[in-house]
């Protein structure tokens, strides 16, 4: 490395270490400060799915939104592309605002923390983990949980950087099995110094990445619960799934243990997909529109959700 990387790197560092010191409000005030109406918005913006080189990644919740489940991908490099699934506590009239405001710090910090090539990326996940954490508890006043599985996939290196802040395990799949990774941190909006942690991972060509929401996992039927352990059977059982059908398939197998349309909690699957190398060089499949989940009629018939393309 040379001298002017080297002190690049060590100023974004410090930029880092002084952010985390900072009192949650002067925090957040500073990053609003450029962009103090974006609050005012009616909802959080758009999140379009971005293209990646010999991958995919997609994420689907159910249409009937009750709740604060929020997805967000952003691209912040050549090479990599940031992904979240958050499940802010409250009713979708009450998160709003909050989700609003922590899209914005996504979206304006991240592009700087995780800038250029040479940057230790687990400290821009903290760092990103703390602007999230702060900007939840000022703009609700307080308290406000939300579990957040935030990761940074190297399309180069296969890699992903994630940190889980008390979300439910991500799901790795590869040719050895499935993989939980855990939750190391409480969940964003408790504590203003909350500390949180940054683990890599590696996904194989073929190997997926699931992740999804608390609602997915307390999906019950006749006091039952589908549980992590139901995700986990249709995840191994989902096989040559675009990740966009991996996702559908889980919200199917909700929506079919429970005979109805959920409606006790939003329902989001996200899932990050590496492909295997095609040897005869054929290309990949044409992207298709992203689907949207069609609302199931309640009898004790099993229902389908159309892909709705």
């Amino acid at each position: 490395m040379d001298k002017g990387r080297s002190e690049r790197a060590m100023t974004r560092t410090g930029e880092i270490l002084r952010a985390l010191t900072l009192p949650p409000a002067d925090f957040v005030r500073s990053l609003f400060k450029r962009r103090e109406g974006v609050v005012r918005l009616s909802d959080p913006r758009h999140s379009d799915v971005p293209v990646l080189r010999r991958a995919e990644i997609a994420a689907v919740y159910h249409r009937q939104r009750v709740a604060g489940d929020f997805y967000e991908f952003l691209r912040v490099g050549p090479s990599r592309v940031l992904f979240g699934l958050f499940d802010l506590a409250g009713r979708r009239e009450d998160t709003r605002a909050i989700l609003i405001a922590a899209q914005g710090t996504f979206r304006s910090l991240a592009p700087n923390l995780f800038a250029g090539k040479d940057f230790n990326e687990a400290e821009a996940m903290v760092g990103l983990c703390h602007a999230i954490n702060c900007t939840i508890l000022q703009v609700a006043g307080g308290i406000r949980s939300c579990p957040a599985f935030i990761g940074c996939y190297n399309e180069d290196l296969g890699t992903v950087c994630y940190a889980n802040a008390g979300h439910t395990p991500g799901l790795l799949r590869d040719d050895s099995g499935i993989t939980q990774l855990e939750a190391s941190g409480l969940p964003l909006g408790i504590f203003s110094h909350a500390t949180h942690s940054a683990s890599t991972c590696t996904l194989r060509p073929g190997a997926v990445l699931l992740v999804v929401s608390r609602g997915i996992v307390e999906a019950e039927y006749n006091n039952d619960e589908f549980g992590l352990e139901g995700t986990r059977d249709t995840l191994q059982r989902a096989s040559n799934l675009t990740a966009q059908d991996l996702c559908l398939a889980i919200l199917q197998a909700v929506q079919n243990f429970m005979d109805t349309a959920p409606a006790h909690n939003d329902v989001t699957a996200l899932a990050l997909l590496r492909q295997r190398s095609d040897p005869s060089g054929s290309r990949p499949p044409k992207r298709r529109r992203r689907p949207t989940v069609a609302p199931a009629r309640e009898s004790k018939k099993r229902s389908r959700i159309p892909a709705g393309w």
